[in-house]
């Protein structure tokens, strides 16, 4: 690997954001400056006493701009962002602006028009965006890749369910609100959404069969692949097997009727994506298009099928 990169991370008080500090620490990469809103960032110390953090973004700014100035031991080659959604292109696009690439959470944008003008910075800056798309290198992921890639000729019946419980302040939050999140579908739904596209290919046709501010359900069509989906933030959705294990997470994929087990093996895998990164390697603007595509699509479509229908993982409505 190459000599050690500085890096800032914007969203250091988000859920996410110590999976990106712990990637950085990993790869003996240098955390050097974070910004958050919010001032609740004590896990900093955990990887480092040497963070200059920020909690408005002009001073932010005028920061990266310093230490631009200073040189190329200094300045910030990566900038890290797990900032809400609707902040990803605004964000991205400063990234590139500072002369740093960009390492964003899902989704990278909201909008699909907006990746053409993120290739565009690319392409007038000569740095690089890149999608944080974990799924494509958990072990049983690839592992699934390599079984089903043969198969083109076959069409594979699959069901897929996630639902993660969440309470009331998830609605009151920026998640809640679909202009700044891109509803369930976006939150929840995207890397499960791109992890099937990457194994069984692109999309055919799609169906929203049921949707609200907790939950969609609905169909796709891949090239080698049926699937029904349900994804839901309602923890009334849980299996009641799981609620009787005080559990707060369920997520199944059948293929074939046959269940896929890959519950394990999440914990280092922004490691893994970083250290592909760091090596040349990475997933970028054109991994990431069909999945927002995907969502966008999803997110704007009628729903076929009455709000006053109740949709259950395990009850599919014919």
């Amino acid at each position: 690997m190459a000599d050690k990169k500085n890096f800032a991370l914007l969203g250091a008080a988000g859920y996410v954001a110590p999976k990106h500090m712990k990637a950085i620490k990993e790869t003996s990469q240098n955390l050097v400056a974070a910004l958050d809103p919010s001032d609740s960032v004590g896990i900093l110390d955990s990887f480092s006493y040497d963070v200059a953090f920020f909690t408005e973004f002009e001073r932010f700014d005028r920061h990266a701009e310093k230490l631009r100035r200073l040189g190329d031991a200094d300045r910030l080659h990566y900038i890290s962002i797990c900032s809400p959604n609707y902040l990803h292109d605004a964000h991205i696009r400063f990234a590139l602006r500072i002369g740093a690439n960009a390492i964003c959470e899902k989704p990278l944008v909201l909008n699909p028009w907006n990746l053409d003008a993120l290739a565009e910075l690319e392409k007038e800056t000569g740095l690089k965006i890149f999608n944080v798309l974990q799924l494509r290198v958990h072990p049983s992921i690839v592992a699934l890749k390599k079984k089903f890639e043969p198969s083109k000729s076959e069409k594979h019946n699959i069901d897929l369910a996630y639902i993660t419980s969440r309470g009331k302040w998830y609605f009151h939050s920026w998640k809640g609100n679909i202009n700044k999140s891109g509803g369930v579908v976006t939150n929840i739904g995207i890397h499960f959404f791109d992890m099937l596209m990457w194994i069984f290919g692109s999309v055919k046709l799609q169906e929203v069969h049921y949707s609200d501010e907790k939950k969609m359900a609905g169909f796709l069509e891949l090239e080698n692949a049926r699937i029904r989906w349900f994804l839901s933030v309602d923890r009334n959705d849980l299996p009641e097997a799981i609620k009787k294990e005080r559990k707060t997470t369920y997520r199944s994929i059948t293929i074939d009727g046959k269940e896929i087990e890959f519950s394990g093996g999440f914990t280092d895998l922004h490691t893994i994506v970083y250290r592909d990164i760091l090596e040349g390697g990475g997933f970028g603007i054109e991994d990431a298009r069909p999945s927002i595509n995907l969502v966008y699509e999803l997110r704007n479509s009628v729903a076929s099928r009455s709000g006053r229908e109740r949709v259950h993982p395990f009850l599919w409505q014919s």
